[in-house]
């Protein structure tokens, strides 16, 4: 852990936003991350104190960098390396409601569509 700056895609790899390090550089590279609210490269440096912004799945994680590091450490150390100002997802009940239909019940009927059309205007 005594790195005073490293690459954003090795920082993000290395706490474990990101499975691999080439998939935190197609992130980078995709402009899912930032870092001070400036779009981020996969190069640009990580220090101590920088906030950082990436979107992992539909998440978007803020993250407040406390400590810099360059190699892939376990999950209990990862989340020492970072202050987490993600905000909480929404509650249950305000995400709007999903049509569901068993795999094997074939064509929506014109019944079922419209009630999906209801669903998706509210």
């Amino acid at each position: 852990m005594g790195v005073d700056v490293t690459r954003a895609d090795r920082w993000l790899w290395a706490v474990r936003l990101y499975p691999t390090r080439t998939v935190s550089a197609q992130a980078c590279t995709a402009g899912h991350v930032e870092i001070n609210g400036k779009q981020a490269k996969p190069s640009s440096p990580v220090r101590a104190g920088d906030r950082v912004e990436a979107r992992v799945g539909s998440i978007r994680r803020q993250l407040e960098v406390t400590a810099v590091i360059d190699k892939r450490v376990g999950a209990t150390v990862a989340v020492t390396c970072y202050l987490d100002h993600t905000p909480p997802p929404p509650d249950i009940e305000n995400v709007a409601p999903v049509f569901v239909r068993d795999r094997s019940a074939g064509r929506p009927t014109k019944k079922d569509r419209r009630q999906l059309d209801r669903l998706r205007q509210q």
